[in-house]
């Protein structure tokens, strides 16, 4: 796969026109079981030590790329998304970075077993995901994502793509002691550069294109 691709493999969603792939199906909260776990600490580190980890990261592996999950649910008759909430103030998408060589699908999968499966295996787990809704690029290590790679960049640092994945109508999900996993309404994420940040709050906007259809318990 070459890089910055935003390849989905063989995932059926992303074959051709049909209609119902443009229809997501959503479960209500009270579908899904919450449970935590034990994690490892985070990392204790300043901007300055993260951008030096990125750059040796880049040193030895070329374009970083992550991957990330949105996942949605209904409450009170509206689509939220799932959020991880870091140390209180941080909202992320679930996912991460890739290994050297990982596809996009398979680094997902591993990331969102690690952080939301009860054993990390996702043995229990069949994550379905689906097509790639859009892709971030970070120009240099100290620049912001955008939604666009500049033309001028030949060489950039990182390159983030968002999945949709698709749930079931029921399942459990285990969370690190050190997250929090959130239900957030579309409505409240909108255009919030400030709280969510320029990828959450662009999600309602990605998802524009589908039509919900929440199916009640």
């Amino acid at each position: 796969m070459e890089d910055g691709l935003c390849s989905n493999g063989n995932v059926s969603e992303s074959s051709g026109n049909d209609q119902s792939h443009r229809v997501i199906d959503i479960y209500p909260l009270s579908c899904y079981y919450f449970g935590s776990k034990e994690a490892a600490p985070f990392k204790d580190e300043t901007l300055a030590d993260r951008v030096q980890r990125m750059k040796s990261n880049y040193a030895a592996h070329g374009l970083r790329t992550s991957v990330e999950a949105v996942i949605l649910v209904e409450l009170f008759k509206h689509p939220h998304v799932l959020l991880l909430q870091v140390r209180n103030s941080i909202f992320k998408l679930p996912g991460g970075r890739l290994r050297p060589g990982e596809s996009d699908i398979d680094g997902l999968r591993r990331k969102l077993s690690k952080k939301l499966s009860a054993n990390g295996s996702g043995d229990e787990t069949a994550w379905q995901v689906g097509e790639c809704l859009g892709m971030w690029w970070r120009p240099d290590f100290e620049t912001l994502l955008y939604p666009y790679l500049p033309p001028n960049v030949k060489r950039p640092k990182e390159c983030t793509k968002l999945f949709l994945v698709r749930l079931p109508v029921s399942q459990k999900f285990i969370v690190p002691k050190t997250l929090k996993l959130l239900a957030v309404p579309l409505c409240q994420i909108h255009e919030n550069h400030k709280t969510y940040g320029p990828i959450i709050s662009g999600v309602p906007q990605l998802l524009s294109k589908f039509s919900f259809n929440i199916i009640e318990s």
